[in-house]
């Protein structure tokens, strides 16, 4: 599945003519010296990153850095993931497009565009509310009609819309939170930044296959670590 919503194609194709040539030479780049050339292979993957508008998911002040290979600000102590990263977890899982997919940490709600153009609904929660409603407003902005926005703490999940195909957390757990397994359907995958808060983490995919969760570690990755709840049942 991929469709990139007209909204958000127009929303980038203006009458800017010459700022739409510059970013699209920029992620052209990006999707073809940062992902693809450390193993990114997904061509839908591949295809939505190449178009969708990053720079807009960051301060205006930071646009001319929105396509480096570095996470950025995005207020409130919070960033975005760099490309390879958001690449990489959404490839590991595995989407086809009539999928279901929840969200932790939407941040400033580009990864969940990601999503939303690779499967059919994407619930995302943001524990902060300044972030939380400024993506939801972006988001609509651009078009996503598929992205459903919930200021909570996203420890707990989004029980009433469970079970989902994929969950996706992008913010640093020292454990798996266990309403997130409970809300996985079975034969879904959720990838995580797991281990230490305040350091580093694995990136680590779990497959539910019945009561048996099948565990793989992907790689090295440093995230912001998750709050409210998770810091109270983990700690660091």
């Amino acid at each position: 599945m991929l469709v990139i919503a007209s909204a958000l194609y127009l929303a980038y194709t203006n009458p800017m003519q010459g700022e739409a040539d510059e970013f699209e030479e920029a992620r052209r780049s990006m999707v073809e010296t940062q992902l693809k050339s450390r193993g990114i292979s997904d061509e839908n993957v591949l295809n939505v990153m190449g178009m969708l508008p990053r720079h807009l998911f960051v301060e205006p002040s930071l646009q001319e850095q929105a396509y480096a290979d570095r996470p950025l600000p995005i207020g409130e102590g919070q960033t975005i993931s760099q490309p390879y990263v958001v690449a990489l977890m959404t490839e590991a899982l595995g989407l086809k497009g009539p999928e279901r997919v929840l969200e932790i940490g939407t941040g400033s709600g580009y990864q969940a565009a990601v999503l939303a153009e690779l499967c059919s609904e994407v619930y995302t929660i943001e524990i902060r509310e300044g972030l939380a409603g400024s993506a939801e407003e972006r988001l609509a902005g651009l078009g996503f009609d598929n992205v459903h926005v919930r200021c909570s703490d996203g420890y707990f999940g989004w029980e009433e819309h469970a079970p989902f195909d994929a969950i996706i957390i992008t913010c640093a757990v020292n454990h798996v939170p266990p309403y997130l397994i409970q809300q996985l359907d079975d034969g879904g995958r959720l990838i995580l930044p797991l281990g230490s808060v305040l350091y580093y983490q694995t990136l680590t995919l779990i497959e539910k296959q019945g009561e048996e969760l099948d565990v793989t570690y992907i790689t090295g990755v440093r995230f912001v670590p998750m709050t409210g709840e998770a810091l109270e049942a983990g700690g660091e």
